[in-house]
């Protein structure tokens, strides 16, 4: 006979305090994963513009007066653009150590180890993306 296993109810939403490290793992692997997903589908439909771009003279390439060029200069101009940049670091490096800490523990390096290996991902996300800001976050005039 077999028991079943009670998993609460869905709407139980008290049960984020229960989640072990593992677990948020998990959750922030698939988010980042998702994030990254949808910036591929932005990125790619952005470059897509850039055909129309490529009809410019060079003389409107130069003079900045091509539709892609100066959108882009546009778009990096604004503070937003430049924190969601920011953010998509974050999460890419997240994401990458994340990945390297999974194939790490799927090879059976550091199984004992996997809470404090998430920790250290976490950590080291934070020093790159801190480091990063100041980059990020100056205006280069063109």
């Amino acid at each position: 006979m077999s028991q079943s296993y009670n998993r609460g109810l869905v709407e139980d939403f008290g049960r984020w305090r229960e989640f072990a490290p593992g677990m948020w793992a998990w959750i922030l692997h698939k988010f980042t994963g998702w994030i990254l997903i949808g910036y591929l589908f932005t990125h790619i439909a952005v470059l897509s513009t850039a055909l129309g771009a490529a009809d410019a003279t060079m003389a409107e390439i130069q003079a900045n007066e091509d539709v892609y060029t100066t959108t882009l200069q546009g778009l990096e101009g604004l503070f937003i653009v430049r924190v969601l940049e920011v953010g998509l670091l974050a999460v890419a490096v997240f994401h990458i150590l994340n990945g390297v800490r999974l194939l790490l523990v799927d090879l059976g390096i550091g199984l004992e180890a996997q809470d404090k290996s998430f920790y250290v991902s976490l950590i080291v996300t934070a020093a790159i993306t801190v480091a990063s800001v100041p980059t990020f976050m100056t205006e280069v005039g063109v």
